[in-house]
């Protein structure tokens, strides 16, 4: 089950946040696969809000493999346009982003 302790206002600013960020976790022809599952773990960790980008040649449906993602990372799911996706983790150690 995918996480939601996001609020609406939270939601907006990291949606914004996330339209000047570059897609960190690339999804190909192999689908989502554990490295794949792996690095995405370890990019929220170093930066809690990843942009990650399913490309054209993913065998499966693009929204269908970010949901699948953000369930297997354990991170928040802020908002899936077309091949795109947001996903958030706070990280308590080292927090880089402050929350409205």
């Amino acid at each position: 089950m995918i996480r939601n302790t996001l609020n609406g206002k939270q939601k907006r600013f990291l949606r914004a946040l996330g339209v000047t960020t570059d897609p960190v976790v690339q999804i190909g022809k192999e689908g989502l696969t554990p490295s794949i599952v792996e690095s995405a773990i370890d990019a929220v960790k170093a930066r809690e809000l990843i942009k990650v980008r399913v490309l054209q040649n993913c065998p499966e449906v693009a929204k269908d493999v970010i949901m699948m993602l953000a369930e297997r990372t354990d991170t928040d799911l802020v908002q899936v346009i077309g091949r795109n996706g947001l996903l958030y983790k706070k990280n308590f150690d080292r927090p880089k982003i402050e929350l409205p």
